[in-house]
């Protein structure tokens, strides 16, 4: 098992936010976080990150308590890609994502012949050598999201969290974000914790035969978890979100059935 989230509570200022919520995932599987804005998705991020740690309840990662663990020992068993990263200097995109190998040199070692040999490799699997050599600080957002994952896959870690990977990507480079993480998983087996405000993202996944799971967080309701089919259904979507909505499916030509959410209106109670 790489994570595991046993009975986790959490609170600001004495207000429960996350309440006795239990998930796991194992090796090369997807956990896709959903909800409402304010529902927790990134406080729970940050719980697993190690950045929130006055919780109750327990958060493993390959089996070690994150609590009992120092910032490099995390750093080697979860790498992270966050949903806004704004860069103090104008370090060159490898230089960035050479960054991923300090876990494993250490913030003051010399990176070796090995670690940017994983650093041009991880660009390469991203698809980015043609603006390598640019100031990572005069990238676009959405260039920006496609280096930090390449820095996260230089990390090498067996947990990727991401905090709404694709906000910034257009239509093709969300789709091409998304086949990486699935390749990812498949070949590297790779775990892999994202939130999400896209409900199509689980569908996706769990379209591509990869092991998906959804936790549904709403305020002041238990968090839900379950499969993307499972649990994207019309009445959840309703009671979460307050929308009416369709689930369909769409047969390809290639021979997949994908799921696809159709929204007809909002509640405005």
């Amino acid at each position: 098992m790489i994570l595991n989230i046993d009975n986790l509570s959490f609170s600001y200022d004495k207000s429960p936010l996350l309440s006795d919520l239990s998930v796991t995932a194992e090796k090369g599987g997807i956990i896709c976080l959903l909800g409402p804005n304010g529902s927790g998705k990134t406080t729970l991020l940050d719980c697993v990150l190690g950045f929130h740690r006055n919780y109750s309840g327990s958060i493993t990662v390959c089996g070690k308590d994150v609590l009992s663990l120092s910032r490099p020992e995390l750093a080697k068993l979860v790498s992270y890609v966050p949903q806004l990263h704004t860069p103090a200097f104008p370090y060159t995109v490898r230089e960035v994502v050479l960054m991923g190998r300090t876990a494993r040199s250490g913030l003051l070692g010399a990176p070796k012949k090995d670690d940017y040999e994983i650093c041009d490799s991880s660009i390469a699997r991203i698809g980015i050598e043609r603006f390598s050599e640019r100031a990572y600080t005069e990238l676009s957002g959405g260039e920006r999201k496609l280096v930090l994952l390449a820095r996260a896959i230089a990390q090498n870690a067996p947990l990727i969290v991401l905090d709404e990977p694709t906000s910034s990507l257009d239509f093709r480079n969300e789709l091409l974000f998304l086949e990486i993480l699935t390749d990812l998983v498949r070949k590297d087996s790779i775990s892999v914790l994202m939130a999400t405000h896209t409900l199509q993202h689980p569908l996706y996944f769990e379209s591509e035969g990869i092991d998906s799971k959804v936790v549904m967080l709403c305020k002041d309701r238990p968090a839900r978890t379950g499969t993307p089919g499972g649990l994207i259904t019309p009445e959840t979507l309703y009671e979460v979100y307050g929308v009416h909505a369709e689930v369909a499916e769409i047969h390809t030509d290639s021979g997949k059935t994908v799921k696809t959410v159709a929204v007809s209106g909002i509640d405005n109670k």
